[in-house]
């Protein structure tokens, strides 16, 4: 293929095996003029300056630095940066947008193991298990004696319809479970789609039993769920946080799960990781893992996937599947 589009890998090296294996390294070659063997993490380096000359796409991930103008400078023949990760927001600058770059980001093949994780979390937390393991060590619990325990009716709110919180409403809407949905960019006719229903967050919050919490870390989201929001959450409710730990009163949240009035399920804190002395280590009413839900290990071959995918559909002549609009940055991660 004479007429393949000049490419180059910009990340931190150790990302590039683990995103794309021998088969998909060899699609993309296949679609691309691209070197395998350079990959750079630095827009400054030698190694740099040859390829940005002659390449009209860019395929990045983590590691990749901020797109700023000296870069567009010297990238002149540039038309689309393809993003093997989630957001771009600190990666595509004005200078981007100005130009006119095609931009595309593999942020719905990394909400798939997001909502997976946060489904596991809820079935679990439905059945008590974190909870009833931690009393397995010291007692005989009874849990069949409990008619709170179970996930046949649970209301869980989910605040947020962003990529992983549609995904995980797609999850849940085959089982027996109640969900709503808090998101001020929705109608309820699109809520209904989704198989919940559209409520304002303090009622999404008087009414779960299990909150799960999917809006993008912006500054309009910071500290949402405050003090006064999480007394709204009733007695014995399950709060599970797979989005940011800013979006919550850290203080207020410790203060929740201390008492014992509340459980959580935190795959993200604030701060991150939390310090050795919290109290939080050690509440068997909180279970901690340390920011896994989005994709790692063999997971990354589907972000890399999507990216594959991408470039066929621009060898193609057709739109992106998965475009990233400047519009959309005041409302998504």
């Amino acid at each position: 293929m004479t007429d393949r589009p000049t490419a180059l890998f910009v990340m931190a090296p150790e990302n590039l095996s683990r995103l794309f294996p021998p088969q998909l390294m060899n699609r993309l070659c296949d679609l691309l003029d691209i070197d395998r063997r350079l990959v750079v993490a630095r827009f400054d380096c030698p190694e740099a300056a040859d390829a940005l000359a002659k390449a009209e796409i860019l395929i990045t991930s983590w590691g990749c630095p901020p797109i700023d103008q000296q870069v567009l400078d010297a990238a002149p023949r540039l038309r689309a940066v393809l993003h093997a990760a989630g957001t771009v927001r600190d990666l595509i600058s004005q200078s981007c947008w100005d130009r006119d770059l095609l931009v595309s980001s593999a942020a719905a093949a990394n909400a798939v193991p997001v909502a997976e994780y946060t489904l596991a979390a809820i079935l679990l937390s439905g059945k008590t298990a974190f909870a009833l393991r931690d009393a397995l060590r010291h007692e005989r619990p009874n849990p069949h004696a409990d008619r709170t325990l179970g996930n046949y009716r649970r209301r869980i709110g989910v605040i947020g319809a962003s990529r992983v919180g549609r995904r995980l409403l797609e999850l849940l809407r085959p089982l027996d479970l109640v969900a709503t949905l808090a998101d001020p960019y929705l109608e309820p006719a699109e809520a209904a789609e989704m198989g919940a229903t559209l409520l304002p967050l303090d009622d999404l919050l008087r009414g779960s039993d299990i909150v799960s919490l999917h809006a993008p870390d912006l500054p309009q989201t910071y500290r949402m769920l405050d003090r006064r929001r999480l007394a709204l959450i009733p007695d014995g409710a399950t709060l599970i946080n797979t989005s940011r730990g800013a979006l919550i009163d850290p203080d207020a949240l410790t203060d929740e799960l201390v008492s014992g009035r509340l459980s959580a399920v935190l795959d993200v804190t604030e701060p991150e990781p939390l310090p050795v002395d919290s109290p939080l280590h050690r509440l068997p009413n909180v279970f901690l893992t340390p920011h896994i839900a989005g994709s790692l290990g063999n997971e990354l071959e589907r972000l890399g996937s999507a990216v594959v995918e991408e470039v066929e559909r621009l060898v193609d002549g057709l739109p992106l599947k998965h475009p990233v609009l400047q519009s959309d940055l005041d409302r998504v991660a």
